[in-house]
């Protein structure tokens, strides 16, 4: 069949087939990035192989809807904006790619595990910051302001998509909501109430400068909207 054919199918085939190349090009970004930031530290083709495929493996499970390579890559453009800024550039590329690497929504520890994953890979290359890393992964958990201006960005990268526009953040809503879909509703309803409530009672949800001037407004816009489709705030 004609991916093209003009029935009343085709136009969601044809934007399927868009989605998979894109979902194609950010694989092969991410991979390239990754295979050039590991081989600073280690000759071993095969293992830095190996590595990567882990990373692929995981961050491209069916159950991954916004925590995926997408979301690496929205930070690694993120990245891009204040690279200046960075004291440790390649610590921090490691860390996002390893942050979200272990993500189960059963489970409160991912970020821990993540760390691990992230500690046991590296201590096999001449990387020497790992636990200058590991600190940094374990920080995406609770994102609580840092001494340590990197890991602040780090944390605003991760948090950057509560400041895109309407629409885009709509769609980040749907798949964290997938994401927790063995949760019932009420379930769900209950503890996205909680996590957007907190964002929104800190003085600020961002953590750098840069961020907050780019960011901030749009993302309080955002939460609170939120809040009001799940019924917690009158509009």
């Amino acid at each position: 069949m004609n991916w093209f054919e003009g029935t009343e199918n085709s136009p969601i085939t044809a934007i399927s087939l868009i989605q998979t190349v894109e979902s194609i090009t950010i694989i092969k970004c991410m991979k390239e990035k990754f295979l050039s930031l590991i081989e600073r530290y280690s000759s071993d083709k095969d293992y830095k192989v190996e590595c990567w495929n882990e990373l692929n493996k995981k961050y491209s499970s069916k159950s991954r809807h916004y925590h995926n390579l997408d979301h690496l890559d929205h930070m690694f453009s993120e990245l891009e904006k204040v690279k200046s800024e960075i004291n440790r550039l390649d610590a921090i590329e490691f860390s996002i790619f390893y942050h979200d690497l272990i993500y189960n929504p059963r489970k409160s520890d991912s970020e821990y595990q993540s760390a691990l994953v992230f500690k046991k890979r590296l201590s096999n290359t001449s990387f020497t910051p790992i636990d200058y890393c590991v600190e940094q992964i374990v920080a995406t958990k609770e994102h609580k302001l840092s001494d340590d201006s990197d890991t602040n960005l780090l944390l605003d990268m991760d948090l950057s998509i509560l400041g895109s526009e309407p629409d885009r953040y709509q769609g980040y809503a749907k798949k964290i909501r997938k994401e927790y879909a063995i949760y019932p509703g009420w379930m769900y309803r209950k503890g996205r109430k909680k996590v957007l409530q907190h964002f929104l009672s800190l003085d600020s949800i961002f953590k750098t400068e840069f961020f907050r001037n780019e960011y901030e407004e749009k993302a309080r816009e955002n939460l609170e909207n939120e809040l009001r489709e799940l019924g917690e705030l009158k509009a």
